[in-house]
């Protein structure tokens, strides 16, 4: 399974989104940001999954590619056309164990978080970990913020972090949703109604004797 959600809107979606981590690399052309959003199929097409550009919310681990970085994404039941959406972090660190365990919009309101996993990279001279997570995106909050948004997370250890995601990636992200949302087939016209079963024969009077 490519790009399962996890546990916010519906519980399938939910499963779908956090069940796996991995994210198609994203790269940047010629020295510029990546802004194209990747799409796929997941489950025999009954999901669509679109997985925005990386961003680093902080310098790459070590120098090592593919760490500390951010991404949107979402999930779409091809059935029904419901979507769920994702803030996704993966940060790497040394020291103490952060575990990252809530998040909140930049008004302060809670939002659902996800801990997708938590490994210790190496313990040799001093520990290092790598952790990923998510924050649960209503969509109304997506399409309120076209400047773009900011999502603080606070770890068990006291660390926080604010993830400020650009509004070129929340306006792409939405883009690409409506997009796939408008490549779903539609229902069939409700076929028409079946002709009205005729009403018995009346029966014919008794012929007079």
């Amino acid at each position: 399974m490519k790009f399962p959600i996890g546990l916010f809107a519906a519980p399938v979606l939910l499963a779908v989104l956090s069940a796996c981590a991995g994210l198609p690399a994203t790269p940047a052309a010629s020295g510029q940001l990546a802004t194209a959003v990747a799409r796929s199929v997941d489950q025999g097409g009954r999901f669509i999954a679109l997985v925005g550009p990386r961003r680093q919310h902080a310098e790459p681990f070590l120098g090592v590619a593919g760490t500390n970085f951010f991404a949107l994404r979402s999930m779409i039941d091809t059935r029904n056309g419901e979507t769920a959406h994702q803030l996704y972090v993966e940060d790497s660190y040394f020291g103490a164990e952060r575990t990252w365990e809530t998040a909140r919009d930049s008004q302060g309101g809670k939002l659902r978080f996800i801990a997708i996993s938590k490994n210790e990279i190496t313990c040799d001279n001093g520990c290092s970990y790598a952790e990923e997570f998510a924050a649960v995106l209503p969509e109304t909050l997506l399409r309120a913020s076209p400047q773009g948004l900011a999502v603080s997370f606070a770890a068990h250890s006291g660390a926080t972090k604010t993830v400020a995601v650009p509004g070129d990636l929340v306006l792409n992200q939405l883009t690409a949703v409506a997009e796939a949302r408008a490549s779903l087939p539609t229902a069939s016209a409700t076929p028409p109604p079946p002709p009205a079963t005729p009403p018995p024969p009346t029966p014919s009077p008794p012929a007079a004797r």
